[in-house]
């Protein structure tokens, strides 16, 4: 008889209300079980370190719920991540900032808070006028299989130019759902290569990072000098292992 392992709900940030009816995320939490042996191979697995799948198949190990893992939303994996590092070794975290150890309790790390008044008949589309060229866009919050996707047409363009930097650019067309209305993807890149104003890219990317449902892993410390600042805590994987060296 196979051995049950004990399991903790996660809630998540974006409470399910982006995903499409009928997909087990809809709930707005998963089950995860505790870390085992089993997931201590894959930490330490280096081939899945070298290619850099390591955290994707430890997580996927851990998810009970039947999901598709691709459809996770970067904001819920987020609080998946910090949950399985709670569940396999404790909600203690130390590193270092600056020259300084810190030391975090990763249980008084909160999700961003939610707008659900943006949230129209539960899709995952959002509309935003660029500030300078008043030209009307939508974007999606990025799911797991969208950054595959990046991650793949960023690694071929800098086969094709090893001294281009076309991560912005690149997650852009990949956010960007439509232009004035205009849903083909050969618009999309047109604009972003050609016509989408720098003031405008930014204040789109700072428009999406206030809203996109996530976990905030920034961290208030207090420096030498009395001062309050924000500090973002590492995650790779020392964060659930420190002995797990690259």
């Amino acid at each position: 008889m196979e051995q049950q392992f004990p399991t903790e709900m996660v809630t998540l940030p974006s409470k399910g209300l982006l995903y499409p009816e009928g997909n087990p995320l809809k709930k707005g939490e998963i089950e995860m079980k505790y870390m085992t042996a089993r997931e201590e191979d894959i930490l330490t697995n280096q081939n899945l370190i070298e290619n850099g799948t390591v955290i994707d198949k430890l997580l996927q190990s851990l998810i009970v719920t039947p999901i598709k893992y691709e459809d996770l939303l970067i904001g819920d994996k987020n609080a998946i991540l910090v949950a399985a590092r709670i569940l396999g070794y404790g909600k203690d975290y130390e590193f270092e900032y600056n020259g300084e150890k810190i030391e975090v309790d990763l249980t008084t790390i909160n999700d961003k808070p939610l707008d659900e008044s943006i949230i129209k008949d539960g899709k995952n589309e959002f509309s935003f006028t660029l500030p300078t060229s008043n030209v009307e866009v939508t974007f999606k919050f990025l799911s797991h299989k969208d950054e595959k996707a990046i991650d793949s047409e960023i690694k071929g363009l800098r086969k094709i130019n090893k001294n281009s930097s076309p991560e912005i650019s690149t997650r852009l067309k990949h956010i960007i759902t439509s232009i004035k209305g205009d849903y083909e993807k050969k618009t999309i890149r047109e604009f972003v290569d050609n016509r989408l104003l720098a003031i405008d890219s930014r204040a789109l990317r700072n428009h999406i990072a206030d809203l996109q449902p996530d976990t905030d892993l920034n961290f208030e410390h207090e420096d030498r000098n009395g001062k309050i600042i924000k500090i973002p805590i590492p995650v790779g994987i020392n964060f659930f292992w420190p002995d797990a060296r690259l």
